[in-house]
């Protein structure tokens, strides 16, 4: 944790999630792995996560909900903004990653693990009634993503997998 720009930088690592207030700014590296974005706008109040995978799966003996899983990483940010008193719905939402880190290998479904990722974190925000603003999801190559808390804008940088030298300029979403 340093300070950019007069903000508390923060980075987080895949399995993490960050609630945050506008002191704050939060970042990290995304592959097949996506960051949802949570803002509200009234209150300056952010929250991000950063997912490995859609859902568990099948249950395991560890107690307490786990951050690497989408679904579980929405519950626990939707507790800690509702601690805050603010609910779900009142945020708006952004989506980043499910890129495809490794394109000549499919699973024998037809999907990436990062098309399933980004697919269940649509979902995971339409349940939960958060109106998503933007998205960037899919494609190859893995992506900058930097969440300034005190105006909801999230930029994206995409880096593209090819030898061809396509890189994506980062796109304020």
């Amino acid at each position: 944790m340093h300070r950019i720009d007069g903000l508390i930088d923060i980075f987080l690592q895949p399995g993490e999630f960050f609630v945050a207030d506008a002191e704050y700014q939060m970042r990290t590296m995304l592959g097949s792995c996506v960051s949802i974005t949570l803002w509200h706008p009234c209150a300056r109040v952010g929250a991000m996560s950063h997912f490995l995978l859609p859902t568990r799966g099948v249950p395991d003996n560890r107690d307490g909900l786990d951050a690497r899983y989408g679904d579980e990483a929405m519950e626990l940010m939707v507790a800690e903004l509702k601690q805050l008193g603010i609910a779900a719905g009142q945020c708006q939402g952004k989506v980043f990653g499910g890129g495809n880190m490794f394109p000549d290998h499919l699973s024998a479904g037809g999907l990436n693990v990062g098309q399933r990722n980004g697919e269940a974190a649509l979902e995971l925000l339409n349940r939960h009634g958060v109106p998503i603003l933007s998205e960037s999801l899919f494609g190859m190559g893995h992506r900058q993503i930097i969440f300034d808390v005190r105006n909801g804008d999230v930029w994206c940088h995409q880096v593209a997998l090819n030898n061809a030298g396509d890189e994506h300029e980062g796109d304020l979403l």
